[in-house]
């Protein structure tokens, strides 16, 4: 591409910045290149950057130059204690810019970053990358956003080139971080579900391809569940409209001893097991699932 074609192609563009080039910096700045993107990048190891150039980028001497050259600010770095230690000597020169994390961190280290931001004239929006790199700019990936809304619809049409599916989820810059965690919460439990019910079947000689069949129609009908509970949550009412937490306590107690008896560890289903304990204790064995959110609300420790 000549280098008027590119002129031409970029005009009217948002010039962007991309502030660390690990596996994932490297995909979101390669995806705003080849939507046409003017990308500034930085990374402490230049040498990372070496193919984003030969696709077009700009490779900065220093971070400061990274940030005065972009409107937009992508940081993606491996954590908040890197973030502060990056942005920190540049707060002279971020006033007027959306500075974008994209580092995976805590609500509140988010909230802190973004305080700083705005004590320099920078508006701050968190985010938080629900994909692997090579999903990056493909429909695969998908990207929340929280902080000022109008940062967010300022810059929608660049952060849509890194995910097709791309949501504001409100003005608390805390929200991605807790969203991502949420969302982690959800896969390991589901995860390590499957994993303790291939340890059990594989006492039988079962493989776990056999078993990942069922586990996928299982995991279906739990997703179906899903919506009622969120109702019953956000009700504060929990009827039984299938099981009694009474029913899955006597259930969880065949579990615990199944695992026992036949050598697999039962941590797990111990753990389960006395949640629900305290469940019943406090007095929910005859509602539906869904009150076993009380035990979650609750700090670690806390008995009825």
């Amino acid at each position: 591409m000549t280098k008027q074609l590119m002129e031409n192609r970029d005009a009217g563009r948002t010039h962007v910045t991309v502030l660390g080039l690990g596996l994932m910096g490297q995909a979101l700045a390669a995806a705003f290149l080849r939507d046409g993107y003017p990308t500034t990048v930085w990374n402490r190891t230049a040498a990372k950057a070496e193919q984003l150039v030969a696709q077009g980028a700009k490779l900065a001497g220093s971070a400061r130059d990274a940030v005065v050259d972009g409107r937009l600010v992508v940081i993606c770095v491996s954590d908040y204690q890197a973030v502060r230690e990056l942005l920190e000597p540049l707060g002279d020169v971020v006033g007027g810019r959306v500075l974008v994390n994209l580092t995976s961190g805590t609500s509140a280290q988010a909230r802190e970053t973004g305080e700083w931001a705005s004590q320099r004239d920078a508006t701050y929006l968190d985010g938080a990358i629900m994909a692997v790199p090579p999903g990056i700019g493909t429909a695969d990936a998908a990207i929340v956003y929280s902080g000022p809304r109008t940062a967010f619809d300022l810059h929608e049409p660049a952060l849509r080139t890194l995910a097709p599916t791309t949501t504001h989820l409100g003005a608390d810059p805390g929200l991605a971080s807790l969203y991502e965690v949420a969302v982690l919460s959800l896969m390991w439990n589901m995860g390590n579900g499957f994993l303790h019910g291939a340890a059990l079947l594989g006492t039988a000689g079962v493989d776990a391809t056999t078993f990942a069949s069922l586990a996928e129609q299982a995991i279906g009908t739990v997703t179906g569940w899903l919506p009622g509970y969120a109702r019953q949550i956000d009700d504060g009412a929990y009827p039984a409209l299938d099981a009694t937490i009474d029913t899955h306590h006597a259930a969880m107690e065949h579990l615990v001893h199944e695992s026992e008896s036949l050598g697999v560890n039962a941590e797990l289903p111990r753990l389960i097991k006395a949640l629900t304990d305290r469940a019943v204790a406090g007095g929910h064995g005859g509602d539906g699932y869904a009150a076993m959110i009380e035990q979650f609300r609750k700090p670690s420790g806390t008995r009825p």
